[in-house]
């Protein structure tokens, strides 16, 4: 499915087709942008419209307020000083809390999700994970990723899909909302697939959010036992048990039930994207998919596709990216109107299985969170982006997943 695509394009492809379509990247300290997924102007904060890395890349460039006021957060003024704030905590472990300091080494930093990125190693307690001898290698992401690849057994067959992305447009025209796809994407998918354990037990949770951010998500208890019947069965699978057995072998975990526990929090804890309301998760985000000022954000799931589009909620647009693979699973960036919302660039595996899509983000958000995490699937490089919730968190300072989606596959 990728010999038609052009070298030019597929260049381009990988290095802007993930954009900057919810991130601040370069747009710091920009004016309020209306036709914008999310905001990178000082009172973003305060309106709680901002992208999920607007502190990590712009809190930098101004002094933070503390962060116990938020979301009442006043705006505070550049600090016009001589002195540079350190970005590491060398020497000031345990100091107290100054705002004009690009990030903290206080005892509280973890609660709020601003500490430096060596406060583990140099002032947390020699019992975490979080140390140089701990470090996971870009080699070893490597090597447990084309693990996760060869072991993934419930993945579709070429048999199973049939996919047709017919137009492929550049980057440039992404904002165009034009409809160059007259047909389906998916022509045919086998719907056996979805008789799988982990895919019924996933297509159960996708219908349990309201998609629309500034509403309140409530569970019923079978929903709650939902969720942990999802995790049950990725767990019985070779993929998540290749996961599991190599982060316990990094000091990560100590037993499988800490590990399934941490999942459920990092991907189904609630906290709020709007109004204050506990409305959403790194679930509903990343394979659900939610609707933010009138605009798609996450929707990264092959399967959520497939079902809303044969229900006709979905109408396929174009793409701007096919991957390299000549099997499954495979990726494609493409743009989409959801029952009358537009996503812009929406990238997904196609033909994964959901243990697959779920060990992948989970591994990249443990070992590189905030991070690109550079893997490599059936020999060929793939980059995925996670983004972390800094404004709540769980546990001991734990934070939630905001975001996972595939960038890249080349490096």
């Amino acid at each position: 499915m990728k010999a038609w695509v052009s070298l030019t394009v597929t260049m381009l492809c990988g290095l802007a087709w993930a954009g900057n379509m919810e991130s601040c990247a370069s747009r710091c300290d920009e004016e309020f942008d209306r036709d914008a997924i999310c905001q990178c102007d000082h009172k973003c904060l305060m309106h709680g419209d901002c992208c999920d890395d607007y502190e990590q890349l712009c809190m930098a460039e101004e002094a933070p307020a503390q962060p116990e006021s938020f979301p009442e957060v006043e705006e505070e003024p550049l600090a016009h000083s001589l002195y540079s704030a350190p970005s590491s905590c060398q020497g000031r472990c345990r100091e107290a809390f100054d705002k004009h300091h690009v990030c903290h080494c206080n005892d509280r930093c973890q609660e709020f999700g601003n500490c430096c990125e060596d406060f583990e190693s140099l002032c947390g307690d020699h019992g975490g994970f979080s140390h140089s001898r701990d470090t996971i290698t870009k080699e070893e992401l490597h090597g447990i990723s084309e693990k996760i690849y060869k072991v993934d057994t419930n993945k579709a067959q070429k048999e199973d899909i049939v996919l047709n992305p017919q137009n492929c447009i550049p980057p440039s025209e992404t904002r165009d909302q034009v409809d160059r796809c007259p047909e389906l994407l998916f022509t045919y998918v086998n719907e056996k697939l979805f008789s799988k354990p982990t895919y019924a037990a996933f297509i159960k949770l996708l219908n349990n959010y309201q998609r629309a951010t500034g509403h309140s998500e409530h569970f019923s208890t079978q929903q709650l036992a939902e969720q942990d019947d999802f995790l049950r069965e990725i767990m019985k699978t070779a993929v998540m048990k290749e996961l599991y057995g190599f982060l316990h072998h990094q000091n990560r975990y100590s037993s499988e039930q800490e590990f399934t526990d941490d999942l459920k929090n990092m991907w189904f804890g609630l906290y709020s994207r709007g109004n204050g309301e506990v409305d959403s998760s790194g679930f509903e985000h990343v394979f659900s998919g939610e609707v933010k000022k009138g605009k798609v954000t996450g929707f990264h799931n092959w399967i959520r596709f497939y079902l809303q589009e044969k229900e006709g909620l979905v109408d396929y647009y174009s793409h701007i990216y096919d991957g390299p693979w000549d099997s499954y699973p495979d990726v494609l960036a493409m743009q989409f109107n959801w029952d009358g919302y537009y996503k812009e660039v929406g990238s997904a595996f196609i033909g994964s299985s959901p243990e697959f899509e779920f060990a992948l983000y989970s591994l990249c958000f443990i070992a590189r969170p905030g991070k690109t995490c550079h893997l490599s699937l059936g020999g060929y490089p793939l980059s995925i982006q996670t983004y972390t919730w800094d404004k709540t968190t769980y546990g001991n300072g734990k934070k939630y997943i905001a975001t996972a989606y595939i960038v890249s596959s080349t490096q």
